[in-house]
């Protein structure tokens, strides 16, 4: 496939991953932001501002990760940055995707660390699901925070903003946005009942591992 067509191919998922957001309720109007890496040094990554019902293929913004830089007059999304350290520091992420979707917003308004208390969270995400200290939108600071509370997991929350979900490829990560949003639901719920209980640790851990090197690299393998 040609470098064009594989661009114009990518710039459609994005676009549907865009739609996706907002019927599955893990957006709102133009909140949010998805992105896709495309090679070694640039990702494609929705605009800043605009409505996803709208957006069209030529929207879709080709980003440098490595620079930060953009092709074209269309600026990216404001949360470029935070989608190019994903990039520079974790080889095997092909997409990212920022959410504002409710149960998990509302753990992150709470600053709660959610431990790891049903199954397929410690798979799919990882032991447990870290907040990123707040910090204002866009900056360097919410960058770095975020970035390290996602170390190791797929997920992380950010404090009183949202989440980001992460996977090695788009339908992945919209997995890990249904696993965190179930995960967090759970929590909110369990504490009414007298407190999460949590897997033991070491085995969320090896349940994650497993998960990495087994199901999700052999899913991609049968690709």
């Amino acid at each position: 496939m040609e470098k064009s067509e594989e661009l114009s191919r990518i710039r459609q998922q994005i676009i549907e991953g865009g739609l996706r957001l907002v019927k599955e309720r893990l957006v709102a109007r133009t909140w949010g932001n998805i992105s896709i890496r495309v090679d070694e040094t640039h990702m494609l990554i929705t605009p800043s501002g605009r409505s996803y019902e709208d957006l069209t293929p030529e929207d879709i913004v080709l980003v440098n990760y490595h620079t930060s830089k953009h092709e074209g007059p269309i600026k990216p999304s404001s949360e470029k940055e935070l989608h190019c350290e994903i990039y520079r520091t974790r080889k095997k992420i092909h997409a990212v995707i920022h959410t504002h979707q409710m149960n998990a917003s509302t753990v992150a308004a709470a600053h709660r660390e959610v431990p790891p208390i049903l199954d397929d969270m410690a798979q799919i995400i990882g032991p447990s699901v870290r907040v990123a200290e707040y910090a204002l939108p866009s900056t360097k600071k919410i960058t770095k925070k975020t970035v390290s509370a996602l170390k190791g997991r797929n997920a992380a929350l950010m404090a009183n903003h949202g989440a980001v979900c992460v996977g090695r490829d788009l339908e992945e990560a919209f997995v890990v946005c249904q696993v965190l949003e179930k995960a967090c639901k759970a929590f909110i719920e369990a504490e009414f009942l007298g407190g999460a209980k949590s897997i033991n640790k070491f085995e969320a851990h090896l349940m994650h591992q497993i998960y990495i090197r087994k199901y999700s690299g052999e899913a991609h393998k049968n690709k």
